[in-house]
């Protein structure tokens, strides 16, 4: 019998800050309805299949956001109180409808984003309202109503359809339990006892999505881990030139580095354990560096930590296999991708992305029939355990991919996909599930002289730095650090207020802001960081008592691209 091959499953759980300040009102309901869509049903589908075996990555910010949503909604329930989320308030009937014209129609153009193709269309109610509302349940396509037409929308077709919206954005195990079919053979005329019902759902499945994951890696069945706390690209702030190995001409921000970027790092690692430890209970083993973001120095400060195991792209890969010299038979075949690495004297084992199979998942099987397209996946895998023959065992396939923004495009948010995925995997002869920890501790590690700095994108930080947007946006941030610098050197700021300020000053350090900067991405979605980023930015100014700029005025980015689900941060390739 062969020797089975090693694959390694991590899903990365992933939405930046959405809010205005430290305790504001949320901007985009990302962080609770792929709580109650993809959070709760990738839980689900390892509790249905328990040989099965995975890593779980959890950004800090996100847990943060998840335990407030909760906490809100339950005040929401218990004693009427309003949250901060107009969303919800909606669906509540908390808050009178608007009789202006235009906040009418913001409403209606909200509930339009979801994927028209997988959860409107399979709903004729909630395609009937968005239609009747004069859009054609396009979030980009769709023609709204005039001023005139949307007055005479009645305060219930309002309530109808934000009902639709959250249950079309109920993931599979949610929307077959009892509730969520009456309501959708019920169609419309939804009273305020059915919203309620609705929202105490919501509620339930927020607060125990982390008792749910706890519980399945208490029991060994999936290992945990973390990225720091703000979800930060750390080569950059730690030195912007870690830009250069892969983009050596690229034009770089005014500024020649981030002020004090290194400390701050360890402030997004150091909080970040903290969050972590207080959710689950433990530390983890293994941090998976925003982005996939990697570089000499980022392994220099997980080894600080303690942290067993990171990992990156191929791309990475391949860039420094370049940079070690590597034999040109072993990079073509793909052989070094599948070990653990270690580079110089760093603890730290490195894990690569196998970029194709990964993204195989996110972005091709999704119209592909579930059995032809797990049937696919495993027969690549079977043919990597076949190349290595007797010697499966020592190598490893790491499959790393988002575990929330692929699913809305899969009938049934990847259901039947994922079922058959983790039935076959968790019961094939040859291929053993594992866990990053658990790998680090046994395989052989490939020593390679030189990692070049990058990330799972193109093995390069061109999403983030590099272009005439991003780089502004970075000018901004590294003004802002000096602002805040100098109010901390004058003891302008102490105790809770430099708190709140350091904290809100992570906040702005997040990646997400200047993935979106750029004209290849949609207008709609730019238009929604870069807002919030610039309002981060006047909240930092604010708590350090520091007159903002006139600069954070102007709009810094507009996008052109094509919004296939604007505001939703699927990867694009």
């Amino acid at each position: 019998m062969a020797e089975q091959l090693n694959v390694v499953l991590c899903w990365h759980m992933h939405q930046p800050y959405y809010r205005d300040g430290l305790a504001g009102a949320y901007r985009l309901p990302w962080v609770y309805l792929h709580g109650i869509k993809d959070y709760s049903d990738m839980a689900a589908h390892l509790e249905d299949h328990p040989a099965m075996r995975a890593v779980i990555n959890f950004v800090p910010v996100l847990l943060e956001q998840l335990d407030d949503y909760a906490g809100q909604l339950e005040d929401l329930l218990k004693g009427g109180r309003a949250t901060q989320d107009p969303m919800l308030n909606l669906l509540a009937g908390v808050e009178p409808i608007p009789a202006d014209p235009a906040k009418r129609l913001r409403i209606i153009l909200d509930c339009q984003r979801a994927h028209t193709q997988r959860m409107i269309q399979p709903h004729a109610a909630f395609a009937r309202l968005l239609e009747l509302g004069g859009g054609s349940g396009d979030a980009v396509d769709g023609s709204p109503a005039t001023p005139w037409q949307l007055g005479y929308l009645s305060e219930q077709y309002f309530l109808d359809l934000a009902t639709w919206y959250h249950l079309a954005w109920l993931g599979h195990s949610l929307a077959r339990q009892a509730l969520p079919q009456r309501l959708m053979a019920q169609e419309k005329g939804f009273g305020e006892a059915d919203r309620r019902a609705l929202l105490d759902l919501i509620q339930h499945t927020l607060a125990g999505l982390v008792p749910r994951y706890r519980v399945l890696a208490e029991r060994g069945q999936i290992e945990l881990s973390m990225t720091p706390w703000g979800h930060p690209i750390v080569p950059l702030l730690n030195d912007f030139t870690n830009m250069r190995d892969a983009l050596p001409d690229a034009p770089a921000p005014v500024a020649a580095a981030y002020p004090g970027g290194a400390e701050r790092v360890r402030w997004h690692l150091r909080y970040g354990l903290e969050v972590f430890e207080r959710h689950f209970g433990s530390r983890p083993a293994g941090v998976w560096l925003s982005e996939g973001g990697v570089s000499e120095d980022a392994l220099a400060q997980l080894d600080e930590f303690g942290i067993r195991w990171t990992a990156s792209g191929e791309g990475v890969w391949r860039n420094s296999c370049v940079k070690s010299g590597c034999p040109m038979e072993q990079t073509t075949a793909k052989r070094g991708l599948f070990s653990p690495a270690r580079f110089d004297a760093r603890d730290v084992r490195v894990f690569f992305r196998d970029d194709g199979l990964s993204d195989l998942i996110g972005f091709k099987y999704s119209n592909w029939h579930a059995d032809d397209a797990v049937g696919d996946f495993i027969q690549h895998l079977e043919n990597i355990a076949g190349f290595f023959g007797d010697e499966a065992d020592k190598h490893v396939v790491s499959v790393i991919l988002d575990g929330e923004n692929a699913w809305e495009y899969y009938p049934d948010n990847g259901h039947h996909f994922l079922d058959a995925l983790y039935r076959r995997l968790s019961t094939h002869p040859t291929l053993q599930m594992r866990t990053f920890a658990g790998v680090a501790a046994e395989l052989p590690v490939r020593q390679m002289k030189t990692l070049a700095a990058g990330s799972w994108v193109y093995g390069s930080f061109s999403t983030w730095i590099g272009s005439e947007d991003k780089n502004r946006g970075w000018d901004l941030l590294v003004a802002a650090k000096r602002d805040f610098d100098e109010a901390v050197a004058a003891g302008d700021l102490g105790g809770d207020a430099l708190r709140q300020a350091t904290r809100q000053l992570a906040v702005c350090e997040g990646s997400d802001w200047f993935w979106w900067f750029g004209d290849y991405n949609p207008a709609g979605s730019v238009s929604d960081f870069e807002q919030l980023f610039r309002a981060q930015l006047r909240e930092l100014y604010r708590l350090i008592g520091v007159a903002a700029p006139l600069t954070l005025d102007v709009p810094l980015s507009h996008g052109r691209g094509h919004a296939e689900n604007a505001g939703t941060m699927r990867r694009n390739t």
